[in-house]
């Protein structure tokens, strides 16, 4: 992962879009994080339940950097079953709060990437970064002033799709 929060190939990823019905979840059999939720393939597992997993990035950011993932295989997990996505962001909180009495970070950050631009992984997928004030993590982002006119109109917009 670099300092824009673009996620590297080899965290997994996959290239045939085939998949399987294993007992109650859809699975891509060329995807490293299914392959992972399978316990085909090794990984530092934290948590597991019935609709997510947890574990260590390969890569980690810092000491305790966690992946949180659907067991169903999802590209992108702003689409994803109401439920799913509520389940996986429970798994956050649950392994953050273990997180917090192990390592005892000075925070969290907690994100979503998803598109072509921002990484290569076609498995929805959560970053738990524990925070330490001497880290070297960068997740900064460009800022600018909010504009009113700008901001009325995109409000306007916003909440005539919701």
């Amino acid at each position: 992962m670099d300092d824009a929060g673009s996620v590297d190939s080899s965290e997994g990823g996959q290239t045939d879009t085939e998949t399987t019905t294993d007992t109650d979840a859809t699975t891509n059999a060329n995807c490293d994080f299914c392959q992972i939720s399978a316990g085909a393939e090794p990984a530092a597992l934290l948590y597991e339940d019935d609709r997510t997993i947890a574990f260590l990035d390969q890569r980690p950011a810092v000491r305790g950097h966690t992946l949180i993932v659907p067991r169903m295989h999802e590209e992108e997990l702003l689409l994803m079953d109401k439920m799913e996505t509520a389940a996986v962001f429970d798994t956050v909180r649950t392994v953050a709060t273990a997180l917090e009495s192990t390592l005892e970070p000075d925070g969290f950050s907690v994100f979503h990437t998803s598109g072509p631009l921002v990484g290569t992984v076609d498995h929805a997928h959560v970053h738990l970064v524990p925070r330490f004030e001497d880290d070297t993590v960068g997740l900064s982002l460009a800022r600018r002033e909010l504009e009113s006119g700008d901001a009325a109109a995109l409000v306007s917009a916003v909440r005539e799709k919701l």
